[in-house]
């Protein structure tokens, strides 16, 4: 398995954010996770990305144990967190190399893996233009082929779209679907059932815990996606 999660817990104080949370994915695989804002998606990507420790629980990503080998695992990963983290006094490409600096990517290799990643996203028109000039959408894309710029086994994706309209939402749902079918595992964290496609493994997760592991089609059967995600949350979708 690409990300394996077991019996993973967390507390803030009193208040416990994630509780015995398991689950695994599989390589080149993309899994939604679905849940109520405070429902424990950001606490868990705190966890993967080791800016929190977990006191109770395993991750491993890539084979490679997060506590035991944080450098090796880590190198496998890709992240978009929900807020905004692009230098906006640097160009697009100047904010994918100072990235794939820290991932010990310089010279010419690190420009052709920039270059190699904004035309993926559709960005290579944008190379030059100031981050704080680019539209919303277009900076997330930055972003995203900023998390790709090492071609991690594992991309995660926290809340991507929050603030962008429904194209640029689209936009940044397909590439993600795209690169899943290109071998890369994709967890793409949400609140919005309107982003999880039928296809789509679902993962429903409400106050720490884990209450759906399915296909959304198969738990939208007989009903729908925003009304079984109601049912088992009672949470606004």
């Amino acid at each position: 398995m690409t990300l394996s999660v077991e019996s993973l817990s967390f507390a803030y104080g009193p208040r416990k954010a994630l509780d015995g949370l398991t689950f695994t994915l599989a390589p080149g695989s993309f899994t939604a996770l679905l849940g109520p804002n405070g429902a424990g998606k950001s606490t868990l990507f705190s966890l993967l990305t080791r800016l929190f420790v977990a006191p109770q629980g395993r991750i491993a990503i890539a084979g490679h144990d997060l506590t035991r080998a944080p450098l090796k695992a880590l190198a496998a990963l890709g992240c978009v967190f929900q807020q905004p983290t692009l230098d906006l006094d640097l160009t697009t490409r100047r904010n994918l190399l100072y990235y794939a600096a820290l991932h010990g990517l310089t010279g010419p290799a690190a420009r052709a893996s920039a270059d190699e990643a904004l035309a993926t996203l559709s960005l290579a028109d944008r190379a030059d233009t100031p981050a704080r000039s680019l539209s919303g959408g277009q900076r997330r894309r930055v972003e995203l082929a900023r998390a790709l710029i090492h071609r991690p086994a594992v991309l995660l994706l926290d809340e991507p779209t929050v603030g962008l309209d429904a194209a640029s939402r689209r936009t940044i749902t397909d590439h993600a679907h795209a690169l899943a079918r290109q071998g890369t595992t994709v967890l793409w964290a949400t609140h919005l059932t309107d982003e999880v496609a039928p296809t789509d493994r679902c993962l429903i997760l409400h106050r720490g815990r884990l209450l759906a592991d399915a296909p959304a089609a198969t738990l939208a059967e007989g009903s729908t996606l925003t009304d079984r995600f109601l049912t088992l949350t009672g949470d606004p979708a």
